[in-house]
């Protein structure tokens, strides 16, 4: 009988009746709206609330390609696995300034990702040997009129991929990142725009000079097609 009140409203008091089942079906069509548009946003609603089990499918779905971004950028293994770690128990901490109504639950996660890899390599950077952009610019800029290749098409096989790992490691952190995000990643240009928090033509120019460079690269070592 309540259900039916609910439903259909109280003919006794039709506004009232009428007015429940609007923001009933308001709320419901949100949470449709809601799930369509990010699977995820209800999984996060679920881990605010303390559910466990949303916790495990949260970061079952995403640590491949977190593993993946944090390898791609570190080029170490084990790296990536702390790294990896390090960024899910950065998630647990701050998912609560998730908002679904500025972006993806997975690009926020991409941002997340992001700035901890950033505070890693400034930890490290004593220990790395990467160019600065300035030092790598003439050398794009003799190169500029060769044909950038996606770094996915110039190489093919296990030992051709591991000679590319290392290249990558050769591009200046931003250029790098935006390769990996774009090419790698399959991220949409305007989803790396908001990662990076960079205009989306910025995007479009590292990504660019960064295929350059990367090509170039392999020309070196004979493995661009």
């Amino acid at each position: 009988m309540a259900a039916a009140t609910l439903a259909f409203g109280n003919y006794g008091n039709g506004s009232t009746g009428e007015s429940i089942h609007l923001q009933v079906g308001v709320a419901a069509a949100r949470n449709l709206v809601e799930r369509t548009l990010d699977p995820d946003s209800s999984l996060v609603s679920r881990c605010l609330r303390g559910d466990e089990t949303a916790w495990e499918d949260l970061i079952r779905l995403h640590t491949r390609k977190v593993y993946a971004l944090c390898y791609r950028f570190t080029g170490s293994g084990s790296e990536a696995q702390d790294l990896t770690q390090e960024v899910f128990l950065r998630v647990f901490k701050t998912v609560k300034t998730f908002r679904s109504a500025e972006g993806s639950f997975a690009t926020w996660l991409s941002r997340v990702t992001r700035n901890l890899l950033i505070d890693h390599y400034r930890r490290t950077r004593h220990d790395r040997v990467t160019d600065s952009i300035e030092e790598q610019l003439p050398m794009m800029e003799e190169d500029g009129a060769a044909s950038p290749l996606r770094p996915d098409q110039a190489v093919a096989g296990r030992e051709a991929s591991e000679i590319l790992q290392a290249t990558l490691q050769k591009l200046s952190p931003d250029l790098r990142e935006a390769v990996i995000l774009r090419d790698l990643q399959e991220m949409e240009y305007r989803e790396i725009a908001e990662v990076l928090a960079i205009p989306e033509g910025t995007v479009k120019s590292r990504i660019n000079r960064g295929r350059a460079e990367l090509a170039r690269l392999l020309r070196k070592q004979k493995l661009a097609v």
